[in-house]
């Protein structure tokens, strides 16, 4: 739900008023993943776009009310080669593919992470806006989310707000493998002679409070993360820069903060004992979400690092 509801932000920045009056004002409600790949069509026809592809790893789809699909096509309203185009399409005109869940990862169970086909579906002109968000030049005036809503939340700087999005789910997974363990600890005796609650011994005192400190200061950094997001919007305001190198410096604390945040959860669960390993597990769960976390490109922090450090040196970098 976190990776699919974070989407409303984009909508709120680079949409049109009719494009958000129509997303937002019939229920109150929207939630749609957005898949930045671009392994979809779109072609241009009078009106709008007809869209065909197929997109993996939709994260939220089966929760959703729309779905975002990356497809290239000619920007609204130019000419010239294919770029990038985020296509907003509601629920009832994609097909959800049968291809996760059930056993077939190791974690993340219950994302509803499916892959979405599209077959020649007509998306309106005013649903479709040039995906560049990542590295965009912001305008004098900031962006239509910006001009609309007066908020500087909405100038559409993008890495934190994709980054944040997937550090949040683990930030609060080390929390809830911090519950389970304080319910071992405070229910089971220790193993070794003399027995005495696990809350009781010195070992598992120094296991749990290491962990609540790496849970705390993961917490703390992603916090931080934003508030330092929302300060350079507010710059912005007064001077009329928001570089992108404003935008990838909180987004290396939020991946830190998940670092933070995996890292207590693998000390809770190598020391939660063999029970915790068993299937139904809640601890186990939290490991088997975690580790899936960490094969996603977003948490492949080195990389990620090398360019942030080619954005403030003012090299050219893919973002």
């Amino acid at each position: 739900m976190c990776l699919a509801s974070d989407h409303i932000f984009h909508i709120a920045s680079f949409f049109s008023e009719r494009a958000q009056e129509e997303l937002f004002a019939p229920v109150g409600h929207f939630c749609s993943p957005h898949r930045a790949a671009p392994t979809g069509t779109a072609e241009r026809v009078p009106g709008g776009y007809r869209v065909s592809g197929t997109w993996d790893y939709c994260s939220g789809i089966t929760h959703a009310t729309h779905f975002i699909a990356t497809a290239m096509g000619p920007a609204p309203g130019a000419d010239g080669p294919p770029v990038p185009l985020a296509c907003v399409l509601p629920r009832g005109d994609y097909t959800v593919l049968d291809d996760w869940g059930g056993g077939a990862t190791l974690g993340l169970q219950g994302t509803g992470s499916n892959s979405v086909r599209v077959d020649d579906v007509f998306v309106p002109e005013h649903l479709a806006e040039h995906y560049d968000w990542k590295a965009f030049a912001m305008p004098p005036d900031g962006t239509p989310g910006y001009r609309l809503h007066r908020n500087p939340l909405y100038l559409g700087r993008s890495l934190t707000i994709y980054y944040g999005g997937l550090a949040a789910p683990v930030v609060g997974a080390a929390y809830a493998a911090l519950d389970e363990y304080e319910q071992i600890l405070r229910t089971r005796p220790t193993t070794v002679p003399p027995k005495i609650l696990r809350c009781e011994s010195p070992d598992y005192q120094r296991w749990f409070g290491e962990a609540q400190s790496l849970a705390d200061s993961a917490l703390a950094v992603l916090v931080a993360a934003g508030s330092g997001y929302m300060a350079a919007g507010r710059e912005w305001e007064r001077t009329g820069r928001f570089p992108v190198g404003a935008d990838v410096r909180p987004r290396g604390m939020a991946q830190q903060a998940a670092r933070l945040a995996a890292d207590a959860v693998d000390r809770l669960f190598s020391t939660g004992g063999t029970s915790a390993a068993k299937r139904g597990s809640r601890l186990q769960r939290c490991f088997r979400d975690v580790a899936m976390y960490r094969t996603h490109i977003g948490a492949q922090a080195e990389l990620h690092f090398a360019a942030n450090a080619r954005v403030h040196f003012g090299l050219p970098t893919p973002l």
